[in-house]
């Protein structure tokens, strides 16, 4: 009578499929350039693309002030602020609060 028994070599074949099948599924989700990995990569992108924004409106707003500050463009009223911040004068008819 004939054992209904697999060989040993058809269940190793199996396992060692087996096996790569769970390596190849788990680097595809956790490795490297898995499926986290390319989700957490977008999200730093988009918080990396708001901080940009952020800085291209401070920049934006700096040359504006330096514009306005320079040989061709004169403003007075921003030239008297800064004047008043940076060395802290006051005119003889304004009142200081602090």
């Amino acid at each position: 009578m004939r054992s209904k028994r697999a060989p040993m070599g058809v269940l190793l074949y199996f396992a060692g499929t087996l096996m790569l099948a769970v390596y190849f599924t788990f680097a595809a989700v956790q490795g490297d350039y898995g499926v986290f990995k390319r989700a957490e990569i977008d999200a730093e992108g988009r918080t990396l693309a708001q901080e940009l924004a952020l800085l291209q409106a401070e920049v934006a707003r700096m040359e504006n002030l330096t514009r306005r500050l320079s040989d061709t463009y004169l403003d007075l009223d921003l030239l008297d602020e800064q004047a008043r911040d940076v060395l802290g004068m006051v005119r003889a008819d304004e009142i200081v609060i602090r």
